[in-house]
């Protein structure tokens, strides 16, 4: 079976920079051991697996190691191949999700994504967190996806070299280190998830939908310019619109072709 394939760096407007998923277009879905181990060959941060239906799209998410029920910049590169190369012109696309129904619509220089919010709560810092992060935590957040982790400032989240293996043992997938931002931006992030397979995402719209309603508690504020400073590093701009997250952001293809999937 050979079937489509796209490589495409998302929340960038450059290639080698942002976050790089695969998106593949299949009739229908194979069995879950087989999606597994294509993002595992395929080896980027997500793997796509898109299947057109009734004009729509359903759509999910698999890194190396696991499937994920939300994923940002997979949802914009999925979105950048229906309407530039599946249905050129087409200028809006509804996702059918294991979080929901996300509708993504282009603008002309990039698309919005509408994500639902994830909300968190201040928590304690679990024990090992400092030693695993290799920095003092200001204050630390939680949900039932990720911590939160609020540092000095945005040297200290860029320069942050943290112990991969103490963070796959805390009791969360995930966890999202921020400051106040700087060079033009309204806050800097990393996100660190090993235990999912992922040792540094580069850039994650799925974080922001728990970054922007905390900095926009902490700010007044409800829109965003914010920089994930990844080695890649990508810009997401984020407005919170009640209990959703608008994310904004570009595409750049790098990859077209087909995959043969026969096993």
């Amino acid at each position: 079976m050979r079937v489509p394939i796209f490589q495409v760096d998302a929340f960038t407007d450059r290639r080698f920079a942002g976050n790089p998923a695969a998106v593949m277009v299949l009739q229908s879905y194979l069995e879950d051991a087989v999606l597994q181990a294509i993002a595992a060959e395929n080896n980027l941060a997500e793997t796509a697996f898109l299947v057109p239906q009734s004009g729509q799209y359903h759509l999910r998410w698999f890194t190396p190691a696991v499937e994920v029920p939300l994923c940002g910049h997979a949802t914009l590169a999925s979105a950048a191949v229906v309407m530039e190369r599946l249905e050129p012109g087409r200028n809006s696309v509804i996702f059918e999700t294991a979080s929901g129904l996300l509708a993504v619509h282009r603008k002309q220089d990039g698309y919005v994504m509408d994500f639902p919010s994830r909300l968190s709560e201040n928590a304690t810092p679990p024990s090992g967190m400092a030693e695993a992060l290799g920095a003092i935590p200001l204050e630390v957040f939680s949900s039932p996806f990720n911590y939160l982790v609020l540092l000095e400032d945005a040297r200290s989240v860029r320069t942050l070299t943290p112990d991969f293996r103490a963070i796959a043992a805390l009791d969360r997938p995930g966890v999202i280190v921020t400051a106040m931002g700087d060079e033009g931006y309204d806050f800097v992030s990393r996100y660190f998830a090993p235990a999912k397979g992922l040792p540094e995402d580069p850039v994650t719209g799925a974080a922001h939908c728990m970054l922007a309603p905390y900095w926009a508690a902490k700010t007044g504020k409800s829109a965003f310019r914010a920089y994930q400073a990844s080695r890649r590093g990508g810009v997401v701009v984020c407005r919170v619109l009640g209990n959703r997250v608008e994310l904004e952001g570009q595409c750049v293809f790098f990859l077209e072709g087909h995959a043969d999937i026969t096993s």
